[in-house]
């Protein structure tokens, strides 16, 4: 009968509480119970929030458009789990669907293929007969903006060669180039002497005269009063653009130029500090070659892959 009666009490007591709860109180153990299973569906270290930005980490994005089934096929299993707990987090009348945005490698390179071939999109001017080095040296290095004052030095000094030979001819010398040349390190170039030109001007398999040895040697020697000047040459020449790469959209090889105006002005200071064989036309191929402008076609592969190395903020090595 005291049990009875105590239970009596106690439910006459929990009706009335419930009652006189809010909406807002009654929908607590729902959520609580939500919370509970979205921890079984959130990965260690992902914690739930109010905030959607943090999510872009997680290479998702938010679609309003997008219905509750319309998981794209390359979602994995654990982006779809995450989608689906998101969307129920998300009050009603604001619900969104979250979907991934970045490709599997896979289908990123079926996008960079040509589809009646099956191989990969490069400009136009690299065709199926191009020399491997020529192809290598456009796949790898072409368009990638650098910094270091060697390699500038080098890609100048063979952007200079263009006056006697074509891409292909240069770079399959160029490793004996970088052996002759002391990997062009202005520093040791600028104090080669008369045994230094005479042996590499001597040598049929690097094909250089005296005169383009000792035009080289010199050019090292006004690269080294810029360094005294600016700190780096390469600090010099990315002045010029601001320190950021210019990125152009060319469609057809029509389009790319042969000189710009910053490629005039650039050859214009370079030739009054005494260097050589340096003209416009010559300095366009150079800034072209060192990523300062990205002039691969914007259906090339390597287009979106130079554009996001030039889009990292600017550093000096």
């Amino acid at each position: 009968m005291i049990f009875s009666s105590m239970s009596r009490a106690n439910d006459v007591r929990r009706h009335v509480l419930e009652k006189n709860r809010s909406p807002k109180e009654k929908d607590k153990p729902a959520q609580s119970v939500l919370s509970k299973h979205s921890k079984k569906i959130y990965p260690i270290g992902i914690q739930r929030s109010t905030s959607f930005l943090p999510l872009s980490s997680l290479s998702l994005s938010l679609s309003r458009n997008s219905n509750d089934s319309s998981l794209t096929d390359y979602a994995t299993p654990l982006e779809q789990k995450i989608s689906l707990a998101l969307s129920l987090i998300a009050p009603h009348h604001e619900k969104r669907e979250f979907v991934t945005v970045v490709r599997s490698a896979h289908q990123q390179q079926q996008l960079s293929q040509d589809p009646c071939t099956g191989e990969l999109r490069r400009c136009n001017w690299v065709t199926r007969n191009s020399d491997k080095a020529y192809i290598s040296f456009h796949d790898e290095h072409w368009g990638v903006p650098v910094y270091d004052d060697n390699k500038l030095f080098e890609l100048l000094v063979l952007s200079g060669m263009l006056m006697d030979y074509n891409w292909t001819e240069i770079l399959k010398r160029k490793e004996l180039y970088r052996e002759a040349f002391c990997g062009f390190d202005p520093e040791i170039v600028a104090k080669m002497g008369d045994k230094e030109i005479n042996g590499i001007s001597s040598n049929k398999a690097i094909m250089l005269a005296e005169s383009r040895v000792r035009c080289i040697i010199d050019n090292a020697k006004y690269i080294q009063k810029i360094v005294r000047e600016y700190g780096s040459f390469s600090s010099f020449l990315w002045g010029y653009l601001n320190y950021k790469t210019t990125i152009n959209k060319f469609k057809y090889p029509r389009n790319v130029p042969l000189r710009t105006p910053k490629a005039e002005a650039i050859s214009r200071d370079l030739l009054s500090r005494g260097f050589r064989f340096v003209g416009p036309v010559i300095v366009y191929s150079f800034m072209q070659a060192a990523g300062l402008t990205i002039d691969h076609l914007v259906d090339c592969f390597r287009y979106s892959e130079c554009v996001g190395l030039a889009e990292r903020p600017w550093r000096h090595i």
